[in-house]
């Protein structure tokens, strides 16, 4: 069952250098339980999209569908419905949690605002506590009275608490210390077990996306270059700009031989995007097609499109056999 839907999703700001479109149409689905990963450098237009899916930005065009729902054409009281079913958590646990604030106030706000009676919400605050692990008493603490992996774990006590459907994870491990990263990508696959979750992971470590997604669309300038479910998108990349992403990934054997190709240059100035195929400057496969007409997501093998004129009139491959020991 499709739970969240992009249709056509575009996005503009109007600076003083120029229009940016910072997401340009992106289509995708997103099916109910399922963890769905967004990948791509920095300044692709991930996290834009999420501030979309979470109505913090306006669409310039499309459509984005809620559980059978055009989020756009929400009234007051349906939007703050929505917005209770779709929460979320933010790279840095600290900068996101009020340092004024004790955590029992944090965890109170959105059910405040959302109309729980105040006789509930300590029962509320501390079910939410109990989720993530952390004990009754921490309500009565500050967010600096606790380590970087606890803050994360209010932060996420606190997107929980009034019970949503669908959390956008923004980079949720990429500021916490290696040793405790684990325990909290470990947390959440808990939480999405026992709770039905979906998650829409936001990332750019990709051994994070290759163990905890499921499906993977690769975002490059503000378009989708490839999506496929995770196993295959690993095994058997097919854009040559993901195939540049794998082939960064550091490996425990540096002298072994690259399997992919690497990326030329750096990322292009969003505000002068390049014609054609946004990646061709930086591509090693560039053609003259490439330079002046933009590909179209094409099917390259059963549940794997890539938009890459190199597919464009092949017969899509068959997909790649999963590796032993990962899950499928």
């Amino acid at each position: 069952m499709t739970l969240l839907r992009l249709q056509q999703v575009v996005c503009r700001f109007h600076t003083r250098g120029g229009v940016l479109t910072a997401v340009d149409d992106v289509s995708l689905d997103i099916a109910k339980g399922e963890t769905f990963a967004l990948v791509g450098e920095s300044g692709c237009g991930k996290s834009t999209l999420a501030t979309l899916i979470l109505k913090l930005n306006p669409l310039a065009s499309g459509r984005i569908v809620f559980d059978g729902e055009d989020i756009g054409r929400l009234k007051r009281q349906a939007a703050k419905r929505y917005r209770a079913r779709v929460q979320a958590v933010f790279q840095d646990p600290y900068s996101s949690l009020n340092p004024r604030l004790k955590v029992k106030t944090i965890l109170a706000e959105p059910l405040l605002a959302h109309g729980e009676l105040r006789r509930d919400i300590a029962a509320r605050v501390e079910r939410a506590l109990a989720l993530v692990s952390l004990p009754a008493g921490a309500a009565s603490l500050y967010p600096h009275e606790f380590s970087g992996g606890q803050r994360q774990r209010i932060a996420i006590a606190r997107a929980l608490i009034l019970e949503p459907e669908l959390i956008v994870l923004d980079e949720p491990i990429s500021a916490l210390d290696v040793s405790i990263r684990a325990q909290i990508l470990n947390l959440l696959q808990d939480l999405q077990a026992e709770l039905g979750l979906t998650y829409l992971l936001i990332a750019h470590d990709l051994a994070l996306v290759e163990h905890a997604a499921d499906r993977v669309a690769v975002m490059y300038l503000g378009r989708i270059v490839e999506t496929a479910a995770s196993v295959e998108l690993f095994d058997n990349p097919r854009h040559p700009y993901t195939q540049a992403l794998l082939a960064a990934v550091p490996r425990p054997d540096p002298q072994a031989p690259r399997v992919h190709g690497q990326a030329q240059g750096e990322v292009a100035n969003a505000l002068a995007a390049p014609p054609g195929c946004r990646f061709h400057p930086r591509c090693p496969s560039c053609m003259a097609v490439c330079e002046r007409q933009a590909p179209m997501l094409v099917a390259v093998g059963a549940g794997h499109h890539s938009a890459c004129h190199l597919h464009e009139g092949q017969p899509a491959a068959p997909a790649a056999k999963s590796s032993a020991g990962r899950p499928e």
